[in-house]
């Protein structure tokens, strides 16, 4: 069984309590309806690419300026250097787009630097905590690898309770609630 630990860049700017931001997150995804799941369709649409708002997107490029603002002449707040990092689209203004990451840190960045493709970030219960990767989607199942918080993987699909993940040096089944990058009981191919 491989144990796997990676390195994250964390921004400087201030940042939200991740109890604050799951918080945040479950009323966004699951409105009135606690508990059950929403259709894509059901979310609110952007004002400029009529998709999904919020969704989940990743950074296409390993340079990536965030601002403070919508346009250019805003002030750089810090800048992403890992290509594939998973960040939530919140706001849309003309061919900008205000994004949140994993630890609750909001920014503008130009529509370009992002990709549909989905990544996440894991993130167990207890900051100490390993998360395990199972061979098939059951706890049943044999555990592949353990990873630690903040490891970055690509999500190749979710079915509301289970996501399968593949990274650098593991694959498997990770339980949906265990990875930024998916809302709770989405389902996606």
């Amino acid at each position: 069984m491989a144990e796997t630990t990676q390195s994250v860049r964390r921004p400087a700017a201030a940042r939200i309590g991740r109890g604050l931001a799951a918080a945040l997150l479950a009323s966004l995804c699951l409105g009135a309806g606690a508990g059950s799941p929403r259709a894509a369709t059901d979310l609110p649409t952007g004002p400029v690419s009529g998709l999904p708002m919020p969704r989940f997107v990743s950074l296409k490029s390993d340079r990536t300026n965030v601002r403070a603002g919508p346009n250019k002449d805003q002030d750089v707040r810090w800048v992403y250097t890992r290509a594939g990092m998973p960040v939530e689209i919140t706001a849309e203004f003309e061919n900008w787009r205000r994004i949140r990451d994993w630890e609750g840190s909001e920014g503008w960045v130009y529509h370009s630097l992002l990709s549909g493709r989905r990544s996440g970030v894991i993130v167990p219960s207890r900051n100490e905590e390993l998360v395990p990767i199972y061979q098939s989607p059951s706890r049943e199942s044999g555990v592949m690898a353990k990873l630690q918080s903040g490891v970055l993987a690509q999500i190749k699909s979710c079915d509301g309770n289970w996501c399968e993940i593949v990274g650098k040096s593991f694959s498997g089944y990770i339980v949906q609630e265990r990875i930024w990058g998916a809302y709770p009981h989405e389902k996606f191919d």
